[in-house]
């Protein structure tokens, strides 16, 4: 395996790790008093969910639209793997000793079949649509503003993103109505501003991969475990 070929491996299986995650842990929301003037309610789900967008702008910098919705279909198929998995055990009872009865695993897990078919909506959906805009707004600056095709693709991705995962949760009754717009609006404006905070992490992660793209030794190093193993030159 190419080091080109480790980083693109790195970078897809940390995106399928933060879907997954965030899957897991959405039904808890919180207030994050972030700014002086206002403090963001959102489900901790959608606290490093931005970073998705971010790994998939990398992988489409470097690595084409292919590439890009591949990490993208890996994700979603790891995202189902994990539900069959949970919707398989909520239904295996719990010994008299357990100190996780079937009631609360239920009221913890139970809901996550829902999560996630509206995350694979959603997140399918706003990935592709940022994929293409990112292309489209390097091609229009013509490779140059680099924070603006990561942005720009974001802003929009990211609120299609928010509201079909919100909207649907909310017609399923995961969350209560009266809650829909001031969570989308919430969850949006927090995410958007964690995306503007995150370009210097941006230019960072493009300098490293740039750096280990252009280093001479192109293969990763084998270790010796004492092995005879010709090498073939």
């Amino acid at each position: 395996m190419t080091r080109n070929d480790s980083i693109y491996t790195i970078l897809c299986v940390l995106f399928a790790v933060l879907i997954v995650t965030g899957n897991l842990i959405y039904q808890k929301f919180v207030s994050l008093p972030i700014l002086p003037f206002h403090s963001f309610e959102l489900s901790l789900g959608a606290i490093l969910y931005p970073l998705t967008f971010l790994l998939t702008d990398l992988i489409t910098e470097f690595y084409g639209k292919e590439k890009a919705s591949f990490c993208v279909k890996l994700g979603i198929c790891m995202n189902i793997f994990i539900a069959c998995v949970i919707m398989g055990m909520d239904h295996l009872n719990a010994t008299s000793w357990s100190k996780i009865d079937d009631a609360t695993f239920h009221k913890m897990f139970g809901l996550y079949s829902v999560a996630f078919i509206g995350s694979i909506l959603a997140c399918y959906t706003a990935q592709v649509v940022d994929i293409s805009l990112y292309l489209w707004i390097r091609k229009l600056t013509k490779g140059k503003w680099l924070w603006a095709r990561n942005n720009g693709s974001t802003a929009i991705s990211l609120f299609i993103d928010t509201f079909i995962v919100i909207s649907f949760m909310t017609i399923f009754h995961v969350l209560p109505v009266d809650r829909l717009g001031p969570l989308i609006i919430n969850s949006y404006l927090f995410k958007l501003f964690f995306s503007i905070c995150s370009i210097p992490l941006f230019y960072l992660c493009v300098r490293i991969i740039k750096t280990l793209q252009q280093t001479k030794q192109n293969q990763i190093p084998s270790f010796n475990l004492g092995l005879d193993v010709s090498r073939s030159h």
